[in-house]
């Protein structure tokens, strides 16, 4: 009964996140059909140990390849730290990261809250037009609550 009800909800996310044009949560919940439909199930458990470290790998290669393209100029990347705003950047991007990093150790030490993020998340997602990078930093948010380090 539990695989039907995982299939059932992943149904569900995937009709709302087609209706609400997030095309990205919609491949992803076909992909993830496609893999619990057919034999590639067997791989969900690495899939979920090693899902976020592949996303994370992914989302930095697209995020720094405009400097490895050229199309991102090194001389441009210096006159970042003359702008106020580049510099505004650089301390939110530390910021970001650093909650993500706590955001990782929490959904690893509590995965009790893992449910809460993901349906908040895919709330972001869908109805708000968010980013799935969402479990991480919130999860990071949740930490300064939660624990005291």
């Amino acid at each position: 009964m539990a695989a039907y009800s995982s299939l059932i909800v992943l149904v569900l996310l995937g009709v709302l996140s087609f209706f609400v044009h997030n095309t990205a949560v919609s491949v992803s919940i076909l992909a993830l059909l496609f893999i619990k439909i057919t034999p590639l199930a067997q791989f969900f458990p690495y899939i979920e140990k090693q899902g976020v470290t592949l996303g994370i790998i992914i989302l930095t290669i697209a995020v720094m390849a405009p400097l490895a393209s050229g199309s991102l100029p090194a001389s441009s990347l210096l006159k970042s730290f003359l702008d106020w705003k580049s510099l505004l950047a650089i301390v939110v991007g530390i910021g970001v990261s650093w909650l993500g990093g706590r955001g990782v150790s929490l959904m690893s030490s509590q995965p009790t809250i893992v449910g809460g993020l993901l349906v908040g998340t895919i709330i972001g997602i869908s109805l708000f037009r968010g980013v799935p990078v969402g479990p991480l930093i919130a999860a990071g948010i949740v930490s300064l609550f939660v624990f005291n380090k």
